[in-house]
Formats: C-alpha cells, structure tokens, sequence
C-alpha cells in the first residue's frame, strides 16, 4: 500500500499537473488585460489560486482526495528550490516557505468560502483583496471572478482520471477577454 502512493508513474502525474498550472498562471492575458501585478507576488498568487481550483475540483472525487497533499507537496518543492535559486540563503529558507505556506492556506480559506457563499461579489472581494491588494472591488476583479467561475466549472465537467493522469484545462484567458470586450 505504502510503495504504491509513491509510483514513479504517479509522482509525474502530479508534476504533469503542476506544470499545466504554472502554465495557466503565467499566461500574459492575466497580467497585460486583467492587470495582475506581474511581479513575484502576482505570479505566486495566481498559481496559488489555480492550485486551489484544481483541489477544489479534486476534493469532490473518491480518489484523488489524497492527490492535495502531493500536489501542495510540489508546490512546496518548486518554491523552496525558486528561492534558492533567487539566491536566498539556506537559513533564510523555511521562515520564508513558513510564510508561503501561511498565505497558501490563507488564501484557500479565503477562495473556498467565497465559492460557497451566496452572494457572487465575495469572490470578487477575494480576489480584490489576495491578487490586487485592495478592498475595493474593482472591474479587474469581477473579470478575474468571471474567469475564475468558468474554470470552476470547466474543471468539474473533467474526468476525474484525466486529472489523476496529470491532465487539466482551464479557459483561454484570451476568450475570457474577448468576451468581456463584447459585453
């Protein structure tokens, strides 16, 4: 049972998945027409709210509820080996991937109650205050939320095992634009 979670095949899998979210998070239609800050913050938090699309679609499944923790584990991996990379220094290392942390699970706290709450604009006010750093809703936000609902929903027609092969689509971020334009 033990030597099975860890499968070389699987372990992929959730590489192959984490590596079509960085994809989606680094697309310029966020940062050029939603104007998320394109900085080290903005990229983060929209990695970090793509990973949180993905668990909340994965939480609704019998077999990829364990999926989270190794995804969240990648996740993890990446920054900590990003900061070194960046030329952090080995004891400056966890106190900064403790408040990565932090601002992950803040930040899903934060997306998933506004996914289940009645009233539309609490997204908006999610991503007004985690991506944009402001408590005014603004027109970035309710176009952000508008791509963050179509996601939610694409994700949840996906086959949970193309998820579990490391296979996921979210909407093209050019369409969602266009679709605002033509509004």
């Amino acid at each position: 049972m033990i030597l099975q979670r860890f499968r070389p095949t699987q372990a992929r899998s959730i590489r192959d998945l984490y590596g079509v979210i960085v994809a989606q998070a680094r697309r310029p239609g966020f940062y050029l027409h939603f104007g998320v800050p394109d900085t080290v913050d903005g990229r983060f938090d929209l990695i970090v709210l793509h990973i949180v699309l993905v668990l909340t679609r994965l939480s609704r499944g019998e077999a990829s509820r364990d999926i989270g923790q190794d995804l969240f584990d990648v996740f993890c991996s990446d920054l900590d080996a990003n900061l070194r990379e960046m030329g952090v220094g080995d004891l400056a290392v966890p106190k900064r991937m403790r408040a990565f942390g932090e601002a992950f699970y803040g930040r899903q706290a934060a997306y998933a109650a506004a996914f289940a709450a009645a009233d539309p604009r609490a997204l908006e006010k999610a991503l007004a205050r985690n991506i944009f750093q402001s408590e005014e809703v603004d027109a970035r936000a309710r176009r952000l939320a508008d791509y963050v609902r179509a996601a939610l929903g694409g994700l949840e027609t996906q086959e949970e095992r193309a998820l579990l092969r490391g296979e996921a689509t979210f909407p093209a971020v050019e369409a969602k634009i266009e679709a605002v334009a033509n509004r």
